[in-house]
């Protein structure tokens, strides 16, 4: 039998090295099997166990624990336990400074202010050392305590008051970077108002089945993903695609929760339920997003624990070494060292990497554009050629009459009448076009869809048939002139209906997917930002090169197959080097699984979006452009930060044995160093439009 998975969201943590604490604590507890914790979205997951018991053991280990969906107030600065303690124990040191040069009991004052400042440090250590580790919290409590006895009471409260005040205002920054995509759910409505046969009732929306129709009415948030079916109105969609302009929906039109609606009463058929919702899903991915994380997250991990270890030990031989064999001040060289035990501590080094990707996740997926996990963000930002597919990516997807070419027989408009009288029996897409381009007429009699062909009807009496050339030849009617017609429709990149009638060819319909409006644009944006920019697809080669002209691509393979996808993507990597596919169709998932990075568009299907990295949430193409300049920023950041943590840890190492770093500086510099790092990572959130040359980021 299978455990249940559990889960917890814990808050307090200031790196991976407290994540590590917690999962020690919860390991060693009777009947738990497996343990995951995410310092960067705050994640507990375990198997087995007494669910009482292991939150206990994380509260006891120092840390806030409390159920994944319980109600999340936004931080403030007066209900953070450590800014409290900070607050507290500042106010002590102040006191003591007066007091010391008042001749007063300073001594007693500082004592009392390192106690004050203490409760959280302490507690972590404790959990921390009975887990066999070191973090943080051991060391800046190592500190603090060995300052005492050397006569630098002062110097060691300040410590605690320092390391409580930084990881106070650093757990109100990272709360903020993690909860950026849940507080899109804060505004969602508790209750939905449901059309029933009786009138209507008022239900939780958790409750509402698929299939249901609900109102939603002017100024109110859309609950649950569905189709308008009555109704019009302009919905505010920026919260989950970045889009500031209005929305226009009408029957028909597709709707995602979240989605703000504007002066309209609208009624919308439900496509899932509320847990399934498109922005629920894009909360519930964002937050475990961190999952698998990146090389360089990676890497940085691996090194912390090298690098404490190893400062720890040189701190020791400062201490004992000096005194036995230059025979040094052992108070000196004591407090050298526990300097030196300060700067050991890799707080801003290991959250440089995992508190920026965290914001880089939110901010993109508040900007609707959804990225898998740090690893994909971290191809992403290696990407130096974008291929797209045609149909449904660079095109509407939604084929439209382009063309009409007539013989001398009838004009353009009467032939399009024509075809479309016979069309609107159909629901093939290309009849569905005709149909749609004139709206003249009646229907035809006696419709008769031939699979492969085309139609066969009647109308006043006369056969007229609407297809292909094996549909004319096959039913008898005369086909001269049709090779000039359908050479015009190749060179039109366009795909051709013949039109008979009474068995005489009188003209093609041409019918095209049109290309997207803001394609060209967005095209234009790639190709200043990466080497190569190509289109595959599957479609006929006259209608890419056509797709293709019009967006300014001048690579256009057409004709291939899913297989054949895959060896364009190997070729162009070969030449150009880590390549993006963009796709929105099945037969691209093997095209966006090969890729170094798959992007899937808005409405792609269910096995195109499991296989992408990152899915764009509006239809607008130019968010792809965007998405790889946001990816690149991230990536300058994660290296500003890890280059910022590193030169400041040398400079603290090499100046701390000779008595230059105080004790109140080295937990000045680390803390202060973490709060830098954790500030400049959280711009990611906002992740601005074009607010720099993609080209110039990062590269």
């Amino acid at each position: 039998m299978t455990t249940a998975l559990n889960e917890a969201r814990v808050t307090g943590m200031d790196c991976s090295a407290c994540a590590a604490t917690v999962r020690a604590s919860v390991e060693r507890l009777p009947g738990v099997e497996a343990v995951e914790v995410d310092f960067a979205t705050g994640r507990l997951v375990w198997e087995g166990g007494d669910r009482t018991a292991i939150l206990a053991a994380v509260r006891s280990a120092g840390y806030d624990v409390a159920d994944p969906g319980a109600p999340r107030a936004m931080p403030r600065f007066w209900r953070e336990r450590r800014l409290q303690h900070a607050a507290g124990g500042g106010a002590l040191l102040l006191a003591a400074l007066v007091a010391r040069l008042a001749d007063g009991p300073a001594l007693w004052l500082e004592l009392a202010a390192l106690v004050v400042a203490a409760p959280q440090p302490l507690r972590g250590a404790v959990a921390a050392v009975r887990a066999r580790r070191i973090d943080m919290n051991v060391l800046m409590v190592l500190a603090a305590v060995g300052a005492v006895p050397i006569g630098a009471a002062g110097e060691g409260a300040t410590v605690l008051v320092l390391f409580a005040l930084g990881t106070g205002l650093e757990a109100l920054a990272q709360t903020r970077a993690r909860d950026a995509v849940r507080r899109l759910l804060d505004d969602q409505p508790d209750v939905v108002t449901v059309v029933l046969r009786s009138g209507t009732a008022v239900i939780p929306v958790g409750d509402v089945p698929v299939g249901a129709v609900i109102e939603v009415a002017p100024g109110a948030r859309v609950p649950i993903d569905g189709v308008v079916t009555d109704g019009a109105s302009t919905l505010d969609t920026s919260s989950l695609t970045g889009e500031s302009v209005p929305l226009d929906v009408a029957p028909g039109a597709a709707v995602l929760a979240g989605s703000l609606n504007g002066g309209g009463r609208l009624r919308l058929r439900t496509t899932c339920v509320a847990a399934d919702s498109t922005l629920a899903e894009l909360v519930r991915l964002t937050e475990r997003a961190q999952a698998n994380r990146g090389t360089t997250e990676r890497t940085v991990d691996r090194f912390a624990r090298v690098y404490t270890p190893a400062v720890v030990a040189v701190a020791t031989v400062t201490a004992i070494a000096p005194p036995l064999v230059a025979d040094g001040d052992w108070a000196t060289w004591l407090y050298r060292a526990l300097a030196l035990v300060i700067v050991a501590c890799p707080c801003a080094l290991v959250i440089s990497t995992p508190v920026a990707v965290v914001s880089a996740l939110a901010g993109a997926a508040r900007h609707g554009a959804l990225i898998k996990d740090g690893a994909a963000l971290e191809r992403l930002a290696t990407i130096r050629c974008v291929a797209f597919d045609k149909t449904g990516t660079l095109t509407t997807g939604r084929p439209a009459v382009v063309g009409v070419r007539a013989t001398a027989q009838i004009g353009a408009d009467d032939l399009l009448a024509l075809a479309a009288r016979v069309a609107r029996s159909s629901s093939h897409p290309i009849s569905r076009a005709i149909a749609a381009a004139s709206e003249g007429g009646d229907g035809a009699d006696d419709v008769t869809e031939i699979p492969g062909l085309g139609l066969r009807g009647t109308i006043d009496g006369d056969v007229v048939l609407v297809g292909n050339q094996a549909l004319l030849a096959g039913e008898g009617a005369a086909s001269d002139g049709a090779e000039a017609l359908l050479a015009s429709a190749d060179q039109a990149g366009a795909t051709p209906v013949l039109v008979s009638r009474a068995g005489r060819l009188l003209g093609v319909v041409l019918v095209a997917d049109p290309v997207r409006a803001d394609a060209a644009a967005a095209v234009g944006a790639l190709l200043s930002a990466v080497d190569h920019v190509a289109v595959l697809s599957g479609d006929r080669q006259p209608a890419v090169d056509r797709a293709a002209q019009a967006v300014g691509i001048t690579d256009a393979r057409g004709g291939l197959l899913p297989a054949d996808k895959l060896t364009a993507i190997e070729a162009l990597r070969a030449v150009h080097g880590p390549i993006a596919m963009v796709g929105d169709g099945t037969n691209d998932a093997p095209a966006l699984a090969a890729a170094d990075a798959g992007i899937a568009m808005r409405g792609a299907t269910d096995v195109a979006l499991d296989t992408a990295d990152a899915a764009l949430l509006s239809d607008r193409l130019a968010r792809a452009a965007w998405l790889l300049r946001h990816a690149r920023r991230s990536r300058a950041t994660v290296r500003q930060n890890i280059a910022a943590s590193i030169a400041t840890k040398v400079v603290l190492v090499a100046l701390a044995p000779l008595g230059y770093v105080p004790l109140w500086l080295a937990v000045a510099g680390d803390m202060g160093l973490s709060l830098i790092v954790t500030a400049w990572s959280l711009r990611l959130l906002g992740a601005g439009v074009g607010r720099t040359p993609i080209d110039t980021i990062g590269a």
